[in-house]
């Protein structure tokens, strides 16, 4: 496995992320403080998920700005004023289910947030690297379980997936058309990961913070689609894959701009009942049920992630049974024992860089 150098790299780096309040936010913001940089956030209000952010201080620890990303000119002179070097664009409504009761709002949010940016970005000359993440939502349905590669079709017949597609085809209309022969050269790419697991997470309709509930509650756990099968992986490990990118992208956009797949490694799929049977060994107790859903969402689901394998030197650090228990061992610490998130949160960062050979 080889060794990053990600706090050199990052220290005194002036980052912005958007989407900090949210989940996958949360911990990209910790861990960017973590490593020295100097970080800039854009959150929602109101957000649904930002428990995890707030319980980590991270307000005091980072410079944000509450503000819907759709709103160009608050945007555009916060970039302005602040000239982040690495833009993170995570911000999003990340829900398939609450596509469906919303999805104007979906797309709007979605291709409106990536078109601000990415317009912003085209007419700046400090940002050097860009990542915007969408998902492995983004192909179309092939019912395949040996992994989309990153040049397969896009599509996705549910408004979720489709969004997301469109983030992507946004993306790389601008890159070619404005970046790619531009001469203050900026990296640009896209990072496809999903169905990310870890502690903290606390939205509705996601099999990990449902079953905890129910479990600590001493309910019965109900899934809604036991055999679809998803490539699990922990929230630490794509957000990996993006420290990794805009770093390498920020030296040589040349070579490093375009899609990635951060997913887990081949044959990894497991399904939405294995999940929740690891929940309960690793929690000690608990039941499960399941109950039908009529909603579409693709049955099989997998990344080919050997091009992030081959030019990033990206690899998956642990495995689903190892990604469960971490995320298993977060929600123990936080609700059995009363441990403060934020130092759970720092010690799982820094057992997680050991395991990963990061310093």
């Amino acid at each position: 496995m080889v060794n990053f150098a990600l706090s050199k790299f990052y220290k005194n780096k002036k980052i912005l992320i958007t989407g900090v309040t949210g989940f996958k936010g949360s911990w990209m913001a910790l861990w960017l403080t973590m490593l020295g940089s100097k970080v800039y956030g854009i959150g929602f209000q109101p957000n649904k998920n930002k428990k995890l952010f707030y319980d980590l201080r991270l307000q005091k620890k980072i410079n944000l700005k509450l503000f819907d990303i759709r709103n160009y000119n608050k945007l555009n002179n916060l970039i302005k004023k602040n000239k982040p070097e690495i833009i993170f664009h995570l911000a999003a409504q990340p829900l398939i289910l609450e596509s469906y009761k919303k999805p104007y709002e979906t797309f709007d949010i979605n291709i409106k947030g990536t078109l601000n940016i990415l317009e912003i970005t085209k007419k700046t000359s400090f940002v050097r690297s860009l990542v915007i993440v969408t998902s492995d939502k983004c192909y179309e349905s092939n019912n395949s379980t040996k992994g989309f590669k990153e040049e397969d079709r896009l599509g996705g017949v549910d408004p979720y997936s489709a969004s997301k597609s469109s983030m992507e085809i946004i993306t790389r209309a601008y890159y070619k058309s404005f970046f790619e022969k531009k001469k203050n050269k900026i990296g640009i790419s896209t990072g496809r990961a999903g169905n990310v697991i870890g502690g903290g997470d606390w939205s509705q309709n996601r099999i990990i913070p449902d079953s905890i509930k129910s479990i600590f509650n001493e309910k019965t756990v109900l899934i809604r689609n036991p055999n679809f099968n998803r490539p699990w992986q922990h929230v630490l490990e794509p957000i990996k894959g993006y420290l990794i990118l805009a770093m390498k992208q920020f030296k040589k956009p040349d070579k490093y701009s375009g899609a990635w797949n951060f997913g887990t490694k081949s044959n990894s799929v497991t399904s939405v009942k294995k999940i929740v049977n690891l929940i309960i060994k690793f929690w000690g107790s608990g039941t499960m049920k399941t109950k039908n859903s009529k909603l579409y969402e693709q049955v099989n689901l997998q990344l080919n992630i050997s091009k992030a394998q081959r030019i990033l030197n990206w690899q998956p650090t642990y495995d689903i049974k190892k990604s469960v228990e971490f995320t298993v061992s977060w929600y123990k610490q936080i609700l059995k024992y009363k441990k403060k998130s934020l130092e759970t949160c720092l010690l799982q960062i820094k057992k997680y860089m050991h395991d990963s050979k990061i310093h």
